[in-house]
């Protein structure tokens, strides 16, 4: 049997989007979700931040933004289209609530914050 993973404690020190990151975890772990962080380094750039899966509700990729500010990078604008084009779908969290839990059971919003990001963006999708 797989040993429980607790929750992080939240880190003040880390800036905005690294805060909801931690609390929508955190959200997800105690929701029986098995969450794996991706890091962003030169490996995994233009990965989503999140690669969640749960036993009944299947897997998802969650990227976490910031409703405040928030951009995509020059690798997710490249990679998103191209994932999502082979039926790979990406959602897009901005909080650990019910509301933004609700989202990932739905069609993959990515696109919307992308639209809401740069209306003129043309990848293709």
């Amino acid at each position: 049997m797989p040993r429980k993973i607790r929750p992080r404690e939240l880190r003040k020190s880390k800036g905005p989007e690294a805060v909801i990151q931690e609390a929508i975890v955190n959200f997800l772990k105690i929701r029986d979700w098995h969450v794996m962080e991706t890091h962003g380094n030169m490996y995994q750039c233009g990965f989503p931040d999140l690669y969640v899966t749960h036993h009944t509700k299947g897997i998802k990729w969650v990227e976490v933004k910031n409703p405040e500010k928030y951009e995509f990078t020059p690798a997710q604008l490249e990679h998103f289209p191209i994932i999502s084009n082979h039926g790979v779908g990406i959602w897009i969290m901005t909080a650990a609530t019910e509301f933004e839990y609700r989202k990932i059971f739905k069609a993959p919003n990515w696109t919307h914050y992308l639209q809401h990001m740069n209306p003129n963006a043309r990848l293709g999708i």
